[in-house]
């Protein structure tokens, strides 16, 4: 059972006391309802109340939308309770993660780039005060993956390095920000992500390492964010073969499931050898590293049974109730798991001293407060991350800077990725980039991409003076990775180019395109697609600033052609 008296809870006498008297006063529905934590796609005050009148959960997530939208469904959400719920958002780059109007600090892979752990604490304290201003209480955040297979793409952005010592730095200087607001602190994706290609939305993620590497690797930043008092821990649906066969010996690779599944490694190596005493939380439930283990009937119970206190999302609000029901009932929750999950989840409330805020009245913060998001602060802090951490990763033909002294008329191509998906790409930024360079003085012809004539290659010389091509590619839960898909085979968009005209190749996402782009001479990882990083880099190909950001190996991609 948990101890709420020690880290990461701390809780007084009176707090615990809260715990006990709650959990007494609650009915088996209202205890299987704090098991789950809702996403709320309908953030209309009539869906709010008919949701919780039927399913009194424990938490909440939001599908993204401004400021004051989410401030009014959380306002909502607390005033329809009769105990507080946890709010979640996923802050990882800054208060973007809490609403669209949010600002944008900078991604993992760009605080790395940066090399500095203020932007780090700066990501982690925006994203803290603009979650906190719209009522949030709990952050998924930060990653603590570590990239060691340039070819991941899921956590390609939001892993701070590609070792240990790295990732740690960093995310404990994020968690140091986030903490100067009333913020729940949370990491993941245990047991780790970054070791292979695969998305664990699509498939059962594996983590490959052995024993002694895992130990080596993911293990050191576990231990150190768990000793430092980090208050939830996110399940991956991600199997860790040679830890399951260690905990449990002649289990067979049929047995072995994702660790939201696995009670040997979060009630046996989380929890028992890393000497975790906080809350875990299961990764979103839609995903197939766990719908691909067994029936849903089965894990939704079982995931409570290995060792996780929530449920991340229903399916079918009443079916997955039920399931969740039906497996207590059976035994499958036993009466003590039940609640050892309670204590946990009410200790986090209690630790957020969310209880007293209620009887207060100040469970929301004044709508007033909305007025830090976006403000001149965060702005700047924003500008002093871009400029950081921007970087000229290959410039082996020496052909910085291009200005429009220099290079006025421009040949632009842009790139973008899958649309329509969770996190759909857009050609939004196609805007602000033409934008932006006709500010700096540029003359700009923007290429059809969709034809493949190319016309007489001897024109292209006296016809523009340089080529710019901007790839903004986004994606997620489509394709286990996103590489660039040119718009019609042989694109004229592809760098054919390269030899007649100064070409330059921006990635406003992924670090790693040279895989496809090999042949471009002048590449840079710029991380992000706002205004600020868009102009930052713009100023930086004209040579009126210099780059600072620093790479890792990765963006070579193993292959030697991508240096030349």
């Amino acid at each position: 059972m948990v101890d709420l008296k020690a880290k990461p809870f701390y809780l007084s006498d009176e707090q615990i006391a809260w715990v006990e008297q709650t959990i007494a006063g609650m009915t088996l529905e209202e205890k299987i309802g704090q098991l789950f934590i809702n996403l709320f796609t309908d953030l209309s005050p009539d869906k709010v109340k008919d949701l919780l009148s039927k399913y009194p959960v424990g938490g909440a997530r939001y599908m993204g939308a401004d400021a004051q939208t989410v401030y009014t469904l959380i306002n909502e959400l607390q005033t329809q309770t009769r105990i507080p719920m946890l709010v979640s958002c996923n802050c990882d780059s800054g208060g973007n993660g809490a609403c669209k109007d949010g600002t944008y600090i900078a991604s993992a892979a760009a605080v790395e780039a940066s090399g500095s752990e203020k932007v780090a604490y700066n990501v982690g304290l925006v994203s803290g005060r603009e979650a906190a201003a719209i009522g949030c209480n709990w952050n998924f955040d930060p990653c603590v993956d570590i990239l060691f297979n340039w070819r991941n793409t899921i956590v390609n952005t939001r892993a701070y390095g590609t070792d240990a010592g790295t990732v740690y730095k960093y995310a404990s200087s994020y968690i140091k920000g986030i903490q100067q607001s009333n913020i729940a602190t949370c990491v993941k994706h245990f047991p780790g992500d970054g070791t292979e290609e695969r998305d664990q939305h699509l498939v059962l993620g594996v983590n490959e390492l052995s024993v002694e590497e895992w130990d080596q690797s993911f293990g050191k930043v576990y231990q150190q964010v768990i000793d430092d008092g980090v208050m939830t821990i996110m399940a991956g649906h991600i199997a860790l073969p040679a830890y399951s066969q260690k905990l449990v010996p002649g289990i067979t690779y049929d047995e072995i499931m994702p660790a939201t599944l696995a009670p040997e490694l979060i009630t046996g190596l989380l929890r028992g050898q890393l000497g975790f005493n906080g809350l875990v939380v299961t990764d979103a439930s839609h995903m197939l590293g766990m719908t691909g283990a067994m029936r849903r009937r089965d894990y939704i119970p079982l995931a409570i049974a290995a060792g996780c206190d929530m449920f991340l999302f229903f399916n079918d609000h009443e079916e997955d109730f039920n399931y969740m029901l039906d497996g207590y009932r059976r035994g499958v929750i036993t009466e003590e798991r039940l609640t050892d999950a309670l204590y946990r989840i009410l200790g986090i409330k209690a630790a957020l001293n969310l209880h007293q805020h209620q009887t207060a009245g100040t469970l929301m913060p004044p709508r007033e407060n909305l007025s830090i998001i976006g403000c001149q602060e965060h702005l700047d802090m924003a500008s002093e991350a871009a400029d950081l951490s921007i970087t000229l990763v290959k410039n082996t033909k020496a052909q910085l800077p291009i200005s429009p002294k220099t290079h006025k008329r421009v040949r632009l191509h842009t790139l973008y990725g899958e649309m329509g998906g969770i996190h759909s790409s857009s050609n939004a930024s196609e805007k602000i980039i033409i934008e932006e360079l006709e500010k700096a003085g540029y003359e700009v012809t923007l290429v059809d991409g969709t034809t493949r004539d190319k016309g007489k290659v001897e024109q292209y010389g006296q016809d523009y003076d340089a080529a710019f091509v901007f790839a903004d590619i986004v994606g997620y839960a489509a394709e286990n990775n996103y590489r660039i898909r040119w718009k019609c085979p042989m694109s004229n968009d592809i760098p054919w180019y390269v030899w007649e005209l100064p070409t330059v190749f921006i990635s406003l996402n992924y670090t790693t395109h040279l895989t496809d782009v090999p042949m471009v001479k002048t590449y840079i990882n710029a991380y992000y697609n706002s205004r600020e990083v868009i102009r930052q880099t713009i100023a930086k190909i004209a040579g009126e600033s210099d780059f600072k950001g620093a790479y890792n190996d990765l963006v070579w991609c193993e292959k030697w052609e991508t240096k030349r």
